[in-house]
């Protein structure tokens, strides 16, 4: 039986990020079951049928977008419960995880799910801080989102309530993960090994979970920073820079993606950049919890040195918002105040760390990423039947400086529509809501966390 088939007809753009960076005007795009067939001039497709075609005269399509580090489950039920100025948040976040209920978790891994995707994230990386995999898969495989995802490990103290194994159980714990999750849902599930960090992971385990990565050809991640402070206990109890002494270990690599990666210096981009691993930037939240990009955001040197570089939104309690093209906004905007120069990260740049690079980085770029024929069909389209697209000239910069996800107008994943005029329909919304509202209210009375609702007075 032929693979069903979509066509997008006449879309205003296609902003391809193919080889050649091509920007087609007036373009269609036709696929076949999960995969891309042709993109081309409408002119030039005209003659091609399909099952369901979508009028894109309205719209701007693009890759689909990656969230390449994303603390799905938790913060939702508890978002912007915190003042600004909360030193300690960090302890109250994990407590209030550690106090949800099954039931509780994949309600707010719904409503995490149904945010990313309807800003147009059809692929996302949830660094291991789910609890209840079981029940949030079925969120996974209801939403039709692209996923990987993995289950955090320590084996030493950490600053905040994290689980700890010794290294040869937490390895094992990581094997089981990957054996049971990785490649779920015809593909679109890929399971990885999360160390949370180099400070909570002995060397052993590390190294163990290298090579079981590199076993299995799967992927590692873990949180990294770095700084003046960190970089002389570093020097004093291992002689090295804390990235040079997880090259040392040999634990960077291709198959190896750093999340947030503030801070490093000169000798530490350049140890990144030499073993082929990835970054993940956080922007908002980084900014939110003032961590000085001025002095400690790498980002204009990771990028001129050809590291793989994703957007990641970190969670709902970091950035507080979930869009992708907000992040990419901000890594276009902040690099050129902090340089003053002008020439820090172009609207192109940061298109395609939102998408061909994510893809890249998630060991995803030979099937995602682009819209290439033979690719995978995971598109976004925005509409630019909005004012913040007016007047519409070039693409790229109305979609990095103007926009946002609320224009997303229709999602495709692996061929299938998952969003359509704005909405999905594999969740009740209204319900959903009400839900995470009343689960928020009840984790601060169980666990007496709670902070006044506001500096103003509400009446």
């Amino acid at each position: 039986m032929p693979a069903p088939t979509i066509k997008i007809e006449h879309a205003r753009f296609a902003l391809t990020l193919d080889a050649e960076r091509r920007i087609v005007q007036d373009a269609s795009i036709l696929i076949e079951g999960q995969r891309i067939a042709r993109v081309g001039k409408a002119a030039d497709l005209a003659d091609i049928g399909a099952d369901r075609v979508i009028d894109g005269r309205r719209f701007v399509v693009t890759p689909g977008l990656y969230n390449g580090h994303m603390h799905i489950s938790y913060a939702h039920a508890v978002r912007g419960i915190f003042p600004d100025d909360l030193a300690n948040r960090l302890f109250h976040v994990f407590n209030l995880q550690t106090a949800m209920t099954e039931e509780e978790e994949y309600l707010t891994t719904q409503l995490g799910l149904l945010e990313v995707l309807q800003n147009g994230t059809t692929s996302l990386l949830d660094p291991g801080t789910t609890r209840f995999p079981d029940a949030c898969f079925q969120a996974y495989q209801d939403s039709g989102i692209r996923v990987v995802w993995a289950e955090q490990v320590t084996d030493r103290p950490a600053p905040v309530k994290l689980p700890m194994w010794p290294a040869d159980e937490a390895v094992a714990r990581t094997a089981a993960f990957i054996d049971r999750w990785h490649g779920r849902l015809d593909g679109r599930m890929q399971a990885m090994a999360m160390a949370f960090s180099c400070e909570t992971a002995s060397a052993e385990l590390l190294q163990g979970l290298k090579r079981l990565v590199d076993e299995k050809g799967v992927a590692l991640t873990l949180h990294h920073q770095s700084g003046e402070a960190e970089r002389a206990r570093y020097q004093q109890e291992h002689g090295a820079t804390p990235t040079e002494y997880l090259e040392r270990l040999g634990v960077l690599g291709s198959n190896v993606l750093l999340a947030h990666v503030l801070g490093l210096n000169a000798a530490e981009v350049d140890a990144v950049a030499r073993t082929g691993t990835s970054v993940v930037m956080c922007p908002t939240s980084a900014m939110k919890e003032a961590k000085g990009l001025h002095l400690n955001g790498n980002l204009p040197e990771f990028w001129a040195k050809g590291v793989n570089v994703a957007f990641g939104s970190d969670s709902a309690n970091s950035s507080n918002h979930l869009d992708v093209v907000r992040s990419a906004n901000l890594a276009a905007l902040q690099y050129k105040d902090a340089r003053r120069d002008l020439a820090m990260i172009s609207a192109e740049a940061a298109l395609e760390m939102a998408t061909l690079s994510s893809a890249k980085a998630f060991g995803q770029g030979d099937t995602l990423g682009s819209i290439e024929a033979g690719k995978k069909a995971d598109l976004v389209l925005f509409d630019t039947h909005r004012p913040e697209w007016q007047a519409l000239f070039n693409p790229v910069n109305n979609l990095i400086y103007n926009a946002d996800g609320r224009g997303v107008d229709t999602v495709i994943v692996d061929g299938r529509i998952v969003v359509q005029g704005g909405k999905q329909t594999w969740v009740d919304t209204d319900a959903l809501y009400g839900k995470v509202q009343e689960i928020g209210e009840s984790l601060q009375a169980r666990t007496g966390i709670t902070f006044p609702r506001s500096r103003w007075p509400i009446v």
